[in-house]
């Protein structure tokens, strides 16, 4: 075990390099944050529906931002800074170590937990805080739909129209009196 971190590679102890850095920490969102409530509203006026910061399997000590049970989709909003983007993600100048150690630690939780849900068959789709919300919830809503389970329904036809019944305003059937 190395000193200020878990085997795991979390670090434990937090040892900002000032007051303001610590109250930067402090006042981090680490759920609900913008772009994860806009992909999700984005998500909602798809129709979607999903579950908020769950564990998609039981024995994960670790939550998603958003769950599709039954489809078996789990969608982690990731931040640039936080999980190391290789695109915008940037690498602090004060305390560097201990952020290349936190940053690294955090890389490796998300791998693990990319390999766990692969291997229980889920889908794990990857928002990064700089994708669009928008194409992000329809490359979302086109996993959820392709992944859904199929239910057969007992009536493999619709009922039949007959002279008994009309359609009324609504599309639905209307049963018509003799």
């Amino acid at each position: 075990m190395r000193a200020g971190g878990r085997e795991d590679g979390v670090v434990d102890e937090v040892i900002p390099s000032s007051e303001r850095v610590r109250q930067a920490m402090r006042a981090q969102r680490t759920r609900d944050t913008r772009p994860e409530t806009t992909l999700r509203r984005a998500l909602h006026r798809r129709g979607l529906r999903y579950r908020v910061h769950q564990r998609p399997l039981p024995d994960l000590r670790r939550t998603v931002d958003v769950v599709f049970r039954p489809a078996r989709v789990a969608v982690e909003v990731r931040g640039c800074f936080w999980h190391a983007c290789e695109a915008h993600g940037t690498w602090p100048k004060a305390n560097a170590d201990w952020w290349a150690r936190k940053l690294e630690g955090n890389r490796r939780r998300d791998e693990a937990l990319a390999a766990a849900l692969a291997e229980a068959s889920w889908e794990l789709v990857v928002v990064w805080e700089h994708d669009d919300p928008e194409s992000a919830a329809d490359l979302i809503a086109l996993t959820v739909a392709n992944r859904r389970p199929v239910h057969t329904s007992f009536r493999s036809q619709p009922p039949s129209r007959t002279a008994a019944h009309t359609e009324n305003a609504c599309g639905g059937l209307t049963e018509v009196s003799d």
